[in-house]
């Protein structure tokens, strides 16, 4: 399982993140990750299985509609099923100003009075984004800053302890790594060299990766590897091999032992599935054409 850092890039109109979370179906998990940001979760409707560090936290639209992971929490959601949930991304330069040591700001996950009104104002804030009437940048921004406000003045922490400082500086600089790693996974990258090219040892770097991202360091970059390959052998029709050296694998053999033991099928069968899952889908389309043109 992949867990990585993720990067969060704004709304192109605002200085944050806002979309409607992608689990809407059902039947969706989200893996274990971390980021700089600040991330809300509003569930308008339905339930999800919200895990921040390994407690679970369940949501529902009636009980608990709000949750808010800080920044460098590792956290990880389950959607079995379906479900309206806003998701707010928002990175920290928004908080300048109330940021403490280290450039860090905690917030309190304690249920309050003050929740509802959090709820109110993102929810508004979501719907006036998604008419995009004339103006609405405006009342967007205002509905964000009274929310910052309420963030800031109701649930922030003075001093956050040692751990928490402790732990954000090291997923800071993890997250430094993984950034790095993504950028030349299809590259040589042994556990030795990028260890010297961050000046660490690698009995460092390795416990840094056990310790924080849950995994070691050979099954993040082959993990990594994996998810790109993926996306090869799905949006093309490239021969397997090219595919394994294309995303740093040294062989198709390594490729394909690591996806039967992800996927549980040879990559050939994987594509193959889809394929015939894709034309199921065209005829069902064709027929349901045909029927109401009779």
């Amino acid at each position: 399982m992949n867990y990585k850092h993720e990067i969060v890039i704004p709304n192109e109109d605002l200085t944050f993140r806002m979309f409607p979370f992608e689990g809407a179906e059902g039947k969706y998990r989200v893996a274990k990750h971390w980021h700089r940001s600040v991330e809300i979760y509003v569930v308008q409707e339905g339930e999800l299985n919200f895990y921040i560090n390994g407690i679970l936290y369940p949501l529902s639209a009636k009980n608990r509609p709000f949750i808010l992971v800080n920044s460098n929490e590792l956290h990880e959601i389950e959607a079995p099923n379906p479900n309206r949930t806003i998701v707010l991304q928002i990175p920290l330069k928004n908080f300048h100003g109330f940021l403490g040591v280290d450039d860090y700001i905690y917030f309190m996950r304690a249920r309050t009075d003050n929740d509802r009104r959090i709820v109110a104002l993102i929810e508004r804030m979501f719907d006036t984004y998604e008419k995009k009437e004339y103006g609405y940048a405006l009342a967007v921004n205002g509905f964000f800053s009274l929310m910052l406000y309420e963030l800031v003045t109701q649930y922030r922490m003075d001093e956050p302890n040692k751990e928490l400082l402790r732990q954000n500086r090291n997923l800071n600089r993890l997250s430094d790594i993984t950034d790095y790693i993504r950028s030349n996974y299809n590259q040589d990258l042994s556990l030795e060299l990028v260890a010297s090219h961050f000046g660490f040892s690698s009995a460092y770097l390795s416990r840094m990766f056990r310790k924080y991202a849950s995994m070691n360091y050979k099954n993040f970059l082959q993990n990594l590897r994996l998810e790109y390959a993926v996306m090869e052998l799905v949006e093309t029709d490239h021969y397997i091999g090219d595919i394994a050296l294309n995303h740093g694998f040294p062989n198709s053999k390594a490729f394909t032992n690591a996806f039967r033991a992800r996927f549980g099928v040879l990559p050939g069968e994987y594509r193959k599935n889809l394929a015939r899952m894709g034309e199921s889908l065209r005829v069902q389309s064709r027929e349901k054409k045909e029927q109401a043109e009779i």
